[in-house]
Order: structure tokens, then C-alpha cells, then sequence
């Protein structure tokens, strides 16, 4: 049996996670790494997409996290995202509505477009219909 590492997510507004886990795999900065108990220590900052963990039954799990930190020490992961959703809690319709209106506004091609803002909302939305699982 693998030995565990205690993973907590937390947001502004709430911990979305709180548990023991046998491994994390969190999109960083730098790019994608995994934690197991007994991990170095190390502060990364972490980009848009999917941080995957496997509970203490095997399961994998997965979220949506939009940015932030995390901290990895021996026998704790620690993610402090501007915003992480539960693959259960992704609301499938209002991610495709948004993936829509980003497809819209880079179609468009206004002049006052912000594009690196509707680019990132159009990557979000993907990233989200992904991690539900639909396509």
C-alpha cells in the first residue's frame, strides 16, 4: 500500500479538498509535476488546467483549477487556486455557452477585442468540458 500525503485546495471562497491522497499531479508553471509522500519541498506557481489526484481508494480524481500556488513538502500538498471546480460540480452547459462566446468574440475580430483575455476565457471553457468528460 502506498504511503499518503495529506492534499488541501482552497480558493478565496472556500477548500474544495481536504484529504489524504496517494499522489498529485498539478499543471505548473514550468510544467506539469507530481508529489508523492516523502517529496521535496518546493513553491511553484501553477497554470490554467486540471490538477489530477488519486484518493486513498485508488480513485482518480479530478479538478479545474484556474492558476495560483502550490506548496509541496514531504506529507503535505497545498494548492491555493483563484478558482477550482470538482469535475462533479462543472456545470457542462454554462462552460459550452462560454466556449461559444469566445469562439464568437475571436471570430469577430472587433478592434477593441481583448484577446488575451478571450483567448484564456475559451481555454477555460475547454478545459472544463474536458475534465466533465463530454466533448
Amino acid at each position: 500500500m502506498a504511503e499518503k500525503l495529506f492534499l488541501e485546495v482552497v480558493t478565496p471562497q472556500k477548500a474544495v479538498v481536504s484529504e489524504e491522497v496517494e499522489i498529485v499531479v498539478a499543471p505548473g508553471s514550468e510544467g506539469e509535476f507530481g508529489a508523492l509522500k516523502g517529496h521535496t519541498t518546493f513553491l511553484t506557481s501553477l497554470k490554467m488546467g486540471t490538477l489530477r489526484y488519486k484518493d486513498v481508494n485508488g480513485k482518480e480524481r479530478l479538478l479545474f483549477i484556474n492558476g495560483g500556488f502550490a506548496e509541496v513538502l514531504p506529507d503535505k500538498v497545498t494548492i491555493l487556486a483563484e478558482s477550482a471546480e470538482r469535475r462533479k460540480d462543472i456545470d457542462v452547459t454554462r462552460a459550452r455557452e462560454a466556449k461559444e462566446r469566445a469562439e464568437k468574440r475571436l471570430a469577430d475580430k472587433a478592434a477593441d477585442l481583448d484577446f488575451i483575455r478571450a483567448e484564456a476565457a475559451l481555454r477555460r471553457a475547454i478545459d472544463r468540458i474536458k475534465i466533465a468528460g463530454t466533448k
